[in-house]
């Protein structure tokens, strides 16, 4: 009987970064417990809204925390989702490869996005308002992270290339932000109101948009 050399990776770079981004969840929890305890009821209490909206919003490392551990899951998910998709066709000798791009893309969307939102902000002197619907929708954005992270986990580990996991992390993605949207209408309906045409310019050039321009991609 002749031995046989064989090669086990135990930890490649997918379960690196699960393992980071969890590491972000453990440290947000160990160091902001109550505000980590209000924001994982998100979605069915606003506590967590009415409570940090006004203090601190967007500079928090709380925040920040969350939007890292965002940036991570959002973009390993459409990497294996487009791995899903089309990964038969394509070498897995260019799959890491693939990941810093999508993860730099995503990173950029959103820096661009706030500062757009926060410029829009300040040259209609509404820097307040404004603050608070970034605050808000990217605190829900951050929420359905926790779905893209489960969603990575059993696409990694459990139900590889599965598309039923993709179609169901999805779509309780859009009903997080769906929540988050209709929660956000219903608050700030006076201001909405009274701004109605540069509300419709502002969801369809930096909501809408950019959605039909990934649909659209994803097609070709």
């Amino acid at each position: 009987m002749e031995p046989i050399l064989r090669n086990i990776n135990s930890f490649d770079w997918i379960t690196l970064l699960l393992f980071g981004s969890l590491l972000l969840i453990v440290v947000a929890k160990t160091t902001f417990y109550n505000r980590f305890i209000n924001f994982i009821i998100l979605p069915f209490n606003n506590k967590y809204i009415f409570m940090y909206n006004k203090k601190e919003k967007l500079v928090n490392w709380f925040h920040v925390f969350f939007t890292i551990f965002l940036v991570i899951n959002f973009s390993l998910f459409l990497f294996l989702s487009w791995k899903t998709f089309y990964g038969p066709d394509i070498s897995s000798d260019l799959n890491p490869f693939v990941y810093p791009v999508i993860l730099g893309a995503v990173l950029s969307y959103l820096i661009l996005k706030v500062f757009l939102q926060l410029t829009n902000g300040f040259i209609f002197s509404s820097t307040k308002v404004i603050t608070e619907f970034v605050f808000k929708k990217l605190s829900y954005l951050n929420y359905s992270s926790i779905i893209m992270f489960i969603a990575n986990v059993m696409l990694s580990f459990v139900m590889k290339d599965s598309k039923e996991i993709i179609y169901l992390a999805f779509l309780l993605i859009l009903l997080i932000n769906v929540i988050g949207w209709a929660t956000l209408l219903r608050n700030h309906q006076k201001f909405i109101a009274n701004n109605f045409f540069y509300f419709i310019l502002y969801l369809c050039a930096l909501e809408i948009a950019p959605w039909i321009i990934l649909g659209s991609y994803l097609n070709v």
